[in-house]
């Protein structure tokens, strides 16, 4: 754990401001769950609440299953990163934050399709070294909040309207696992 100096008190009603330079950094925005833990020794941690981090293996296996079909790398997001991955540069993927971009699409609740030449593109991955040129993502809705994508990835071969669909189907599923 890394102490950043800042103190707050807790209000009235039970209330603690997390200051703005952590919520950017740990990019928590309005509405975003937190999960709470404790210690022994009395420590508080917030962690956000990712349901599709919860997951795990389903989500992992639904990536599997899509890439299993297609010559292309298949994610499973949740809003800040890459939770699941399969077929090419998987294993480079798992873990990388999304490009803020990406976050916005996710509020929007968008399915792409998107070459690299395109007006609508942007790169969905921050800070990775291998450009996709053709990028196609899918909502994932849970109980009426977008929380996650479905992301189909191409470095030279261009994506169709039907890997949108498989992305979409894939989003659908995991949508209504996550609702059971």
């Amino acid at each position: 754990m890394k102490a950043t100096g800042i103190i707050r008190r807790i209000d009235d009603l039970g209330r603690i401001v997390i200051p703005k330079e952590i919520r950017k950094t740990m990019h928590i925005r309005e509405s975003n769950p937190l999960e709470i833990f404790t210690e022994k020794d009395g420590s508080i941690i917030l962690k956000k609440y990712s349901p599709i981090g919860e997951m795990g293996s389903n989500a992992q296996q639904c990536a599997e299953s899509i890439a299993s079909q297609l010559p292309h790398t298949v994610c499973i997001c949740d809003q800040d990163s890459v939770i699941a991955a399969a077929g090419p540069n998987a294993k480079k993927l798992l873990g990388k934050l999304l490009h803020e971009k990406s976050e916005e699409a996710l509020s929007e609740r968008k399915n792409l399709l998107m070459h690299r030449e395109s007006k609508n593109f942007f790169p969905f991955i921050s800070d990775f070294p291998e450009v996709f040129q053709y990028v196609c993502l899918a909502t994932i809705i849970s109980e009426g909040d977008a929380v996650g994508f479905v992301c189909i990835l191409s470095i030279d071969e261009e994506l169709t309207e039907q890997e949108l669909m498989v992305a979409r189907v894939g989003a659908g599923f995991l949508g209504k696992q996550l609702e059971n």
